[in-house]
C-alpha cells in the first residue's frame, strides 16, 4: 500500500495540542541542534511529531514500527516495535500526552502510552478494503483522521477531559464537494481556529475546509498556485507550511484571517528533502522526515529527519 504514494511520480496532466501548533521551545536554541536524524536503515517512515521538551516520535509504514529521539543530541531508539503486516502513517501527540497513529491499511487509529509505549486503545475505522487512513488531528472534542482512497474522515469521540472513548464509539463523516473528488487522494489534516478542518489533496493540488460537522467541504483558494505533492501540513497561527513530498519542497502559505484563502509567501527548498513525507516545529525550526517514496523500500536504505529554517 505504501507505494501507492509513488505511483503519482509522474507530474500529473497529473505533533502538541490541537496538535497542528507544532512545539514551542524558546528556551532551547534550534540553531545548535543537528541539522539531520539518522534513522535506522530500512526504517519506511511516514508519520512524525514532536512531543514534550525536545522528544520527537517517527512512525514507520514498514512494520508499524514508532522510533522515539531528542532533538537536542540527535540520539533515539525504538520505541513500539514492529511486526510483519502493521503500518503507521500520520502520529499526533494530545494533550494528555498519548501517542495516536493512522495504521493505514489496518482501517485503525491505535492509541499508546507517549512514555511507555503501552497500547491503550485500538479503533476499528473501517473495514472496509482498499482504506488508506493516512494522517489525523486532535482537538478538544475528538481525532479526525482522513482517507486518501474513501471520501470520509473518520471521527473518534473524546469524552470529557480527553478522556478516550469506547472503542465501538468511532463514526465515519462521509464528505461531500471537492473533498469527495474520485482520486484527490486526501492526507494531510489540520484544524482552523473556527472548528472547521484544513486538508491536503495530493494528486489534486490543493488544499480544502471540510465542516466537521457535515462533512461538506470547499477549496482553499491560493491564486492558483498548485500544492500537488501535497503530503504533510503543519499550521502555527495564520503560517501553513505545505510538505510536498515527490516535489521535494515545502510551500509556506500565509493564511487571510478566516483561513479560506491563502498567499504562498515562499517555498522551502534543499539538498536535504529527500521526498518529506511530513513535519512538525520547534521553535524557529521546521523538522520533517524524509520518506523516499522515490526509492524501493529495502534494509540498508538509509532514512531521515531534517531540520529546517521556518
Amino acid at each position: 500500500m505504501r507505494r501507492l504514494l509513488s505511483l503519482f511520480a509522474v507530474p500529473l496532466v497529473a505533533v502538541a495540542t490541537l496538535s497542528t501548533a507544532g512545539s514551542v521551545a524558546t528556551a532551547h536554541p534550534t540553531a545548535a541542534f543537528p541539522s539531520r536524524i539518522a534513522l535506522p536503515d530500512g526504517f519506511s517512515p511516514e508519520g512524525l511529531t514532536i512531543g514534550r521538551g525536545t522528544t520527537v516520535y517517527v512512525g514507520s509504514v514498514g512494520n508499524g514500527a514508532v522510533w522515539r529521539g531528542d532533538l537536542r543530541t540527535g540520539h533515539g531508539s525504538m520505541f513500539i516495535a514492529g511486526a510483519p503486516g502493521q503500518q503507521k502513517a500520520g502520529l499526533k501527540l494530545d494533550p494528555q500526552g498519548r501517542l495516536w497513529t493512522a495504521d493505514f491499511s489496518a482501517g485503525t487509529a491505535s492509541v499508546h502510552d507517549g512514555v511507555t509505549g503501552a497500547l491503550l486503545a485500538r479503533y476499528q475505522l473501517t473495514d472496509e478494503p482498499g482504506r488508506i487512513v493516512n494522517d489525523l488531528v486532535v482537538t478538544r472534542n475528538a481525532v479526525y483522521l482522513t482517507d486518501s482512497a474513501l471520501p470520509v474522515l473518520y471521527v473518534v469521540p473524546l469524552l470529557p477531559g480527553g478522556r478516550l472513548s469506547p472503542a465501538t464509539a468511532a463514526r465515519i463523516l462521509p464528505l461531500t464537494g471537492p473533498a469527495a473528488s474520485p482520486d484527490a487522494f486526501n492526507n494531510g489534516i489540520v484544524a482552523l481556529p473556527d472548528g472547521d478542518l484544513l486538508v491536503a489533496q495530493m494528486v489534486a493540488g490543493r488544499l480544502v475546509r471540510v465542516d466537521p460537522r457535515t462533512g461538506a467541504s470547499r477549496v482553499v483558494d491560493l491564486g492558483g498556485y498548485s500544492v500537488d505533492r501535497a503530503d504533510g501540513l503543519v499550521l502555527r497561527g495564520r503560517t501553513l507550511y505545505v510538505i510536498r513530498n515527490l516535489s521535494n519542497v515545502v510551500a509556506v502559505v500565509e493564511l487571510n484571517a478566516d483561513r479560506t484563502a491563502g498567499v504562498v509567501r515562499r517555498e522551502i527548498t534543499s539538498p536535504a528533502l529527500r521526498s518529506p513525507a511530513t513535519g512538525d516545529l520547534l521553535g524557529s525550526a521546521l523538522y520533517v522526515v524524509n520518506g523516499r517514496f522515490d526509492v524501493e523500500p529495502g534494509p540498508t536504505v538509509d532514512y531521515d529527519v531534517v531540520r529546517l529554517p521556518a
